[in-house]
């Protein structure tokens, strides 16, 4: 299975004015494709603050100490605000808690849910330009590299593929420009066929007029062809119509109107020609285009294409992808040897500043070398490297510096603390614990990351030799062909209404045509919810992060939307995090849950695992207090409170709530013990040595019901 997100030892603190809350600890977690992950504890558990760094909308005054998120090869935690803009919202989307959060109050829902299109469309237009260019040129100059003799031939033939490209565009900017004129008359029609069914028709005159004019702008040789003279009748049929009903009132549609959306819609499902090809032969070929179906003219230039330049210039492509690889892998055989000699520098018993950005900058230098220009998919190992080290060793020499005023301000409150005491007295509150950088840890995170750069390049060298680098010629022509397509591909106004519309529709609201000039304050809460949704999934995200989207609904609209996220997640094959304080809600949705308690997550496996062969006390707890149908007992609720984070407990965080807890559970962190493949949980009560303790009595019995109810079902 794909893995979407990769989350390793994140920890996040936060500043306060009582003293330093620690939030996340050491937390680590994946995200595959098409499944739904759920994060579920306490308030203050730290599930919201691991999704809120994962689109990078932390508060001000955290502090990332440390770890990493992994999404499309890059470091979350490392990229630029500029990075992030491009992910947020668009690759990553999130539906938070109050769907007023998200909201507009004062601005229409259709408005909302369209100007995110519009300008993602603009920003994907200027950077699929820019990212052609950059491209085409690396390639063109490591061609060269690869064999300079015929340095003029290379050079001609990325010449001819830029030159063609620009027919390419010419030509399907011209199709897009009639495409979408059909697309927005579809849309057009649609809503005045919806008006006149509500007698709300208005300005009729004026929208046929329209109408007409968006049908002859989808005259196009691939759009509409063969049915021109039909549709410009039926558009003068339609105009002439409603002209003289509208001066008694139009209450008849014509028919008119139903002919042109007949001929649009099977104009715009008709397939489209291969723009690509069509490029090279208008611009190199003496002889007009061959009239011929569609499909079978695609093939017709999908072959001239090739026999005249394509497969050659693939064959060039695929020498300069293994010319570029096999440099690129010298250079990291050079790299591991220079992070290799100045990883000593990060072992020795105390560091100095100057050896330590001596060190860093060698490293770099050589890091920097192992880039593959021609690779598509950047290398966030690589990218992200100088950065993490710098930042261990800023965090290191802070902290000589800072460990000892802590230390000196710890004492001086700590000496008074027990001046009060001493006299009997009841001190105003505690002395906030010394907040200790660990220099021996950071040290550790370097040589970590050092070494596991070295390990990622010594792999990559041996892979060399085993890569598809046919298949990789194949997709830097996709690529290629997919940044100049991305140029040419502009949002208009009226086809982000037909999206929003349909988006809105998949959602479940009901007349979204009448519904899309609302406000939010129009809508009940389930529905604000549904827009919100519809606003997240508007750029087809990879990932969506639901924040307890259901928590302030009714119980009955509760289960609606956690349908509608389900369907959405199947039909659009969408990788979820679904955070939640009950684990009720996501009993039939989650397939990987992970609990979190004070910071940490104290128990991770498969939905099976976790409802069924639940470990940790917890997991019983939160189990016990779940109501469900067929409970006649009283529920437990768990007793005390959630520790105060600004000091942590010293041994496991749940000990003082936990009724099974032993004396190494207020001494000693239980580390995350493994009980299946699939199936981990930190509790010293699955150490060998542990007494044996049974499972609630009402756990027991709801999971024999759950049983019986499954065997039941799988009988039938």
């Amino acid at each position: 299975m794909k893995n979407k997100l990769h989350v390793e030892n994140l920890k996040i603190s936060f500043h306060t004015d009582s003293g330093k809350v620690q939030a996340v600890r050491n937390i680590s977690f994946d995200l595959n494709e098409g499944e739904t992950l759920a994060i579920v504890g306490e308030s203050g558990s730290g599930k919201s603050v691991t999704s809120k760094a994962i689109l990078g909308i932390l508060a001000g005054n955290s502090i990332v100490e440390d770890g990493e998120i992994i999404y499309d090869g890059k470091d979350l935690l490392k990229i630029n605000e500029d990075d992030f803009h491009k992910i947020r919202g668009d690759k990553i989307a999130m539906i938070f808690q109050d769907p007023m959060s998200s909201l507009n109050p004062i601005v229409k829902i259709g408005k909302q849910l369209t100007e995110a299109m519009i300008l993602k469309g603009k920003a994907r237009q200027k950077e699929s330009r820019k990212a052609f260019n950059s491209y085409l040129g690396n390639l063109n100059k490591l061609m060269i590299a690869a064999n300079p003799a015929a340095a003029n031939e290379l050079t001609r033939k990325c010449h001819t593929f830029n030159t063609f490209e620009y027919k390419h565009l010419e030509q399907e900017k011209s199709y897009n420009v009639a495409h979408n004129a059909a697309v927005e008359a579809i849309s057009e029609i649609e809503a005045i066929l919806f008006e006149i069914e509500k007698n709300g028709f208005t300005d009729p005159v004026y929208r046929t007029k329209r109408v007409a004019g968006l049908a002859t702008s989808a005259v196009h040789t691939y759009v509409v062809n063969n049915k021109v003279e039909e549709l410009k009748a039926a558009a003068k049929a339609a105009a002439g119509a409603i002209r003289r009903e509208s001066k008694k009132g139009y209450n008849v549609v014509p028919a008119s109107l139903k002919i042109i959306l007949d001929i649009l819609k099977e104009a715009v499902d008709a397939e489209a020609p291969n723009f690509f090809a069509m490029g090279y032969y208008l611009t190199f070929c003496k002889d007009p285009l061959p009239e011929m179906p569609v499909n079978e003219l695609n093939v017709f230039l999908r072959k001239y294409l090739d026999d005249n330049f394509m497969l050659a210039f693939i064959e060039d492509t695929k020498k300069a992808l293994y010319y570029s690889a096999d440099k690129t892998c010298q250079n990291k055989a050079k790299a591991i040897m220079v992070l290799e000699q100045y990883k000593a520098v990060f072992e020795k018993e105390q560091l100095v500043k100057s050896e330590c950005y001596a060190a860093l900058r060698a490293m770099a230098g050589a890091v920097s070398r192992t880039i593959d220009p021609l690779a598509i998919n950047k290398d966030s190992m690589v990218y992200t490297f100088a950065v993490g080290i710098k930042t261990e060793i800023g965090k290191y020499f802070t902290g000589i510096v800072r460990n000892v005023k802590e230390a000196e301000r710890y004492e001086r409150q700590m000496a008074k603390y027990n001046k009060i005491v001493a006299k009997g007295k009841e001190p105003d509150g505690q002395v906030i614990a010394a907040s200790i950088i660990d220099l021996e840890g950071v040290k550790k995170n370097i040589v970590r990351q050092i070494n596991t750069l070295i390990d990622h390049y010594r792999a990559d060298i041996a892979a060399l030799e085993t890569r598809d680098f046919d298949g990789e010629a194949v997709a830097v022509i996709d690529y290629l062909k997919a940044c100049a397509s991305g140029v040419v591909h502009k949002v208009t106004k009226r086809m982000a209404k037909e999206k929003a519309i349909k988006l809105m529709e998949e959602v479940g609201i009901a007349e979204p045509r009448r519904r899309f000039n609302q406000y939010p304050f129009e809508f009940s809460g389930g529905m604000r919810q549904r827009i919100v949704i519809a606003i997240a999934l508007a750029a087809d995200p990879d990932i969506l992060i639901c924040d307890e989207p259901t928590t302030a609904l009714d119980v009955t609209i509760q289960s609606q939307i956690l349908e509608l996220i389900n369907d959405l997640k199947k039909e659009r094959n969408l990788s979820v995090i679904f955070i939640t304080h009950d684990l009720g809600v996501v009993a039939n949705m989650a397939d990987r849950i992970a609990v979190m308690y004070a910071g940490k997550i104290v128990e991770y496996g498969t939905s099976a695992d976790v409802f069924y062969e639940a470990a940790h006390p917890y997991t019983w707890a939160l189990l016990s207090s779940m109501p469900d149908l067929d409970t006649n007992e009283k529920l437990e609720a768990i007793p005390g409170t959630p520790p105060n984070m600004i000091y942590p407990p010293v041994g496991d965080a749940f000990a003082a709530r936990n009724k099974y807890a032993m004396k190494i559970d207020f001494e000693l962190q239980p580390p995350m013990f493994q009980i299946t493949d699939t199936h981990y949980a930190a509790t010293w009560l699955l150490h060998p040595d542990a007494p044996k303790v049974d499972r609630p009595k009402i756990i027991t019995d709801r999971i024999a019901r759950m049983r019986m109810k499954m065997e039941a079902k799988d009988a039938e």
